[in-house]
């Protein structure tokens, strides 16, 4: 089994642009008005809308620090700050916003499950 998360966006392209050129998500479908990507088998889709949907967080997981550390790179200039470990979740990350101001994480376990 598997699942897909959608948002409402009034400009779906330049955020379907951020995801699959910065974070390096692919496009899985093109439907009417929606696009769907996947990254590592997390699908999301952002479909055109009167209003845009800022609620939630997306969380890309990797294996390792230096994976976290290489995104921090690319998305610099979206991040809120640079990678910090989180000691209540046990986690190495950092957040940035999309081009809708929609949250996206970056994280890896410090202690691999």
């Amino acid at each position: 089994m598997s699942g897909i998360v959608f948002f409402r966006t009034e400009d779906p392209g330049p955020v379907v642009s951020f995801y699959t050129e910065s974070v390096g998500a692919e496009v899985w479908l093109e439907q009417p008005g929606c696009t769907i990507l996947e990254h590592g088998g997390f699908k999301f889709g952002f479909c055109e809308r009167d209003v845009t949907e800022t609620c939630g967080i997306l969380t890309f997981y990797y294996e390792d620090r230096a994976a976290v550390d290489g995104m921090y790179e690319e998305l610099s200039d979206h991040a809120r700050g640079p990678p910090e470990e989180n000691e209540q979740y046990d986690i190495y990350q950092f957040f940035a916003e999309d081009p809708d101001g929609r949250t996206a994480e970056f994280q890896t376990f410090l202690h691999p499950i």
